[in-house]
């Protein structure tokens, strides 16, 4: 096994001091963070494939499939993979997003060697039976049931496909009751085939490890997948989207159900996360909602008493970006929610943040970005998304220093633009119909 090593990717404008990058063979990227001081090591194996990448007919493959592998390899049985981590009081899981999938571990750095076998086997060599196939296909409908009983989750979901529309990006992850039912177990293995392939792969670890030890483990692991690629491959680049997906859903949208709150997302279209506005748009998130002294925590919970939970949210993509506001009330309040939500909304695209606001932002996101940095799962999670989504890594200094470069130009620039585009809301909650919503809420699907 042979592995080029290097510094903390191409073009980075600051070293990100204990990261060390190499590609392994079959394009595969290997990343690691020393952490002095710890016992521990986080490690993971990246798929730049997630649920946007799947056909109509692919619908929640990607989920089922970080549901499925974990039933056996050829080499362990489930609860084989699940003794050899309990032996050594390790954790093991996966997660999926839109746009990747992340198998993981965390252990002692004396079992390093095991969380890497482990991961590599159970990504790239999983059995995939037709017995276990339909024993998981009842749990991931449970999950989606599970998911229909809570109203953040089923609004989250609700709120893309209405932003979104006919996109990709608007579809759930978890796909679809009909679209799990009808996945046979060939579909499932022909993705895993067809998109885990080592070039869409990062291995990402943080702790107290070696990385030249790293690399000969995971070259080792994964040779066999880097053979079935082929030689003289690259990695897959960071993904990048050309123009930000349409919209096309309906503005408002309406899931009638028995709840004791109305639970509200009401946004707007974001930036993609390769966009240069995005520190600004993190600023501005932070002090819409990011905290209890956020403009839209204190106007809504603090001085009217209208909700419990009330929140901002940004999310970015490759080629597309959300910007949100949740909020939790009683039915009657709604109205006056709303009204007040997009009052905040209204004053901020207008006159743009306080010096004050824009000074709390600043330190809420520098203090939140260092404290993160404390364990190792925060970091191996930092460094992966980052080689996956960007081909770079960047400093901690550096990132703090783009916070806190950010100006209030900057911010009411971002505001402007962003707050006057058209609002998109979701609304789970006690309303028969669209014509029981308040009049500030109906007026979007006019």
């Amino acid at each position: 096994m042979t592995a080029t090593v290097s510094t903390p990717g191409a073009g980075a404008s600051a070293p990100a001091p204990g990261v060390l990058r190499s590609e392994l063979p079959g394009g595969i990227r290997l990343v690691t963070e020393t952490v002095p001081g710890v016992r521990s090591v986080s490690l993971g194996i990246w798929i730049g494939i997630g649920s946007r990448d799947e056909t109509p007919e692919q619908a929640g493959a990607a989920h089922f499939l970080e549901h499925l592998l974990f039933k056996g390899t050829q080499r362990r049985s489930a609860s084989g993979i699940a003794e050899e981590i309990d032996a050594v009081g390790g954790e093991l899981n996966a997660f999926t997003a839109k746009e990747h999938t992340c198998y993981y571990a965390q252990v002692l750095d004396t079992d390093v060697a095991l969380a890497v076998d482990l991961l590599a086997d159970v990504v790239t060599d999983a059995r995939l039976a037709h017995a276990d196939t339909e024993l998981e296909r009842g749990v991931v409908l449970e999950e989606i049931a599970m998911r229909d009983d809570d109203p953040e989750d089923l609004l989250g979901e609700l709120f893309d496909a209405a932003l979104f529309g006919d996109h990709p990006l608007g579809l759930p992850i978890v796909g679809s009751e009909e679209s799990i039912r009808a996945m046979s177990r060939e579909t499932l293995h022909a993705f895993w085939r067809s998109e885990y392939t080592t070039p869409r792969m990062v291995v990402a670890a943080a702790g107290n490890l070696d990385h030249a030890h790293l690399a000969e483990l995971a070259g080792a692991a994964l040779a066999a997948a880097a053979e079935r690629t082929g030689p003289g491959v690259v990695p897959v680049p960071p993904r990048r989207g050309g123009a930000h997906p349409a919209g096309g859903g309906d503005r408002l949208v309406l899931h009638s159900d028995d709840t004791e709150q109305a639970h509200l997302l009401l946004g707007v279209p974001g930036v993609d996360r390769h966009d240069p506005r995005r520190q600004a748009l993190a600023v501005l998130n932070t002090a819409l909602g990011g905290g209890l002294s956020s403009r839209l925590f204190q106007q809504v919970r603090e001085q009217r008493g209208l909700a419990y939970s009330v929140y901002s949210a940004a999310a970015s993509y490759a080629d597309a970006g959300s910007l949100s506001v949740y909020a939790g009330c009683a039915p009657e309040r709604l109205g006056e929610v709303v009204g007040v939500v997009r009052d905040v909304l209204s004053d901020v695209a207008a006159n743009g943040l306080t010096t004050a606001e824009l000074v709390r932002a600043q330190g809420s996101l520098r203090g939140g970005l260092v404290l993160a940095s404390e364990d190792t799962a925060s970091r191996m999670n930092r460094i992966g998304r980052s080689e996956l989504d960007h081909g770079r890594q960047r400093s901690l200094s550096e990132s703090l220093d783009r916070i806190a470069g950010v100006t209030a130009d900057e911010v009411s620039a971002v505001a402007r633009e962003l707050l006057a585009r058209p609002l998109t809301a979701a609304v789970v909650g006690p309303f028969d119909e669209v014509g029981d919503l308040p009049a500030a809420l109906r007026e979007l699907a006019d």
